[in-house]
């Protein structure tokens, strides 16, 4: 959008009846995301101030083009006073998944319509700077291919998998072979602000937006794909803890084994209770001599994959399906603690591994009445999401926005 507002917003040096001018036309575009429309009358007594001034900020924010004028309230009694709400496409948010064989973006609007997306890109993810720059490139295409002006690209939203402290634009997992913040890198290439996310509280963002939290506030989203991955929302907000990397309940070390993690430990939840462990699991079993569907399909048993293996256990694979069940009663097991700790109205489960549904969910929801205490567990609502890794492109998109409008913090 380019406007002086938003030049205005960053500037650190605005100080005096400039900053109280910004800060309630922020206000009144973080109200408009919230509700979508109000009158003038309704936002001065949101905020509790006069009439002129909100109509004053109103005018400058239409002619900014940020807010629209959607004209008076429909009704046969009375004269009825102007709505106003957010200009649709007067800015734009784009989000970015980093997965390890494929990456998708998204776009989406001020009104959080998606605008265009494109999913399942080849791609493989190393830590080197070839795979850094493929992103760049692929990001560089989509924008192109848009039309769309670059100063109205508001951010972009990374998201990466492993430790990432979205405040300073650090990744201390992938791509931490430069000395500057990973943000600073992609800002250079791009172009345009950029913001890195944990992939798994990106996803996490999404899955609340998306309509699955009713009157909750409080809420845990586990991402089962080939690790696991923790989102937490408290009060409304996603909780970060001090440095960004709360979230790693994949690596609680909850079993007793010799089974080395990618974390350098043993033990680890995720050695037993994740997509790795599902695949590793069946590819043991097969080697030893067990039945299954794959061995017609696959002539390389190193080359079957999760997504091959859930197909297969739907198709009544027994060797997939109680393989299955065994990493949903090991995940039940640490969602047990997690009710324990937590006490949270709704889990999502969300990942590759939702998508096996029931022979994932009944095992895992026994597990959390076997191990949780009933008197807890009994107001903790178990979903299952159907939406995939591609997402967490949405979840970035959402997160750029909200956080611009302070929704979020």
């Amino acid at each position: 959008m380019g406007s002086n507002f938003l030049t205005d917003l960053h500037n650190a040096n605005i100080s005096g009846v400039a900053f109280k001018n910004i800060k309630l036309k922020k206000k009144i575009l973080a109200y408009f995301a919230a509700e979508e429309l109000a009158t003038i009358a309704e936002l001065s007594k949101e905020f509790n101030i006069s009439i002129p001034k909100i109509n004053e900020s109103i005018n400058e924010l239409i002619e900014e083009k940020l807010v629209k004028d959607y004209g008076k309230q429909t009704s046969n009694v009375g004269r009825k006073p102007n709505n106003y709400g957010l200009e649709a496409n007067s800015a734009f948010f784009i989000g970015v998944q980093v997965s390890h064989d494929f990456l998708s973006i998204a776009m989406i609007n001020m009104k959080k319509e998606l605008i265009a997306s494109k999913h399942d890109i080849t791609y493989t993810l190393e830590n080197n700077e070839q795979s850094l720059l493929d992103i760049c490139k692929e990001i560089k295409e989509f924008i192109v291919k848009l039309n769309i002006k670059k100063e109205k690209i508001l951010g972009i939203g990374v998201n990466l998998s492993g430790r990432i402290n979205y405040r300073t634009g650090y990744s201390y997992s992938y791509f931490n072979f430069y000395e500057d913040p990973l943000s600073n890198f992609f800002e250079q290439e791009l172009g345009i602000r950029t913001f890195l996310e944990n992939d798994t509280k990106a996803l996490a963002y999404g899955e609340f937006s998306s309509g699955l939290l009713t009157n909750e506030k409080d809420a845990l989203f586990v991402n089962v794909d080939n690790g696991i991955g923790l989102g937490i929302l408290i009060n409304n907000q996603l909780y970060y803890g001090k440095s960004g990397f709360s979230g790693e309940f994949g690596h609680i070390p909850i079993f007793d084994n010799d089974i080395i993690c990618k974390c350098g430990k043993k033990g680890c939840l995720e050695t037993e209770a994740s997509g790795h462990a599902l695949r590793r699991m069946v590819i043991s079993q097969l080697k030893e001599g067990a039945t299954s569907i794959l061995t017609k399909k696959f002539q390389e048993i190193e080359d079957i994959r999760l997504h091959d293996i859930i197909q297969a256990a739907k198709k009544d694979d027994t060797l997939c399906i109680e393989a299955i069940n065994q990493i949903g009663e090991k995940l039940g097991r640490g969602l047990a603690a997690l009710i324990n700790i937590f006490n949270p109205e709704l889990i999502i489960i969300g990942g590759i591994l939702a998508s096996s549904d029931e022979y994932l969910s009944l095992p895992l929801k026994n597990a959390i009445n076997k191990y949780s205490l009933s008197i807890v567990n009994k107001d903790t609502k178990i979903v299952m999401s159907s939406n995939g890794q591609k997402f967490a492109a949405v979840g970035a998109c959402l997160l750029l926005r909200d956080r611009l409008l302070e929704i979020t913090e």
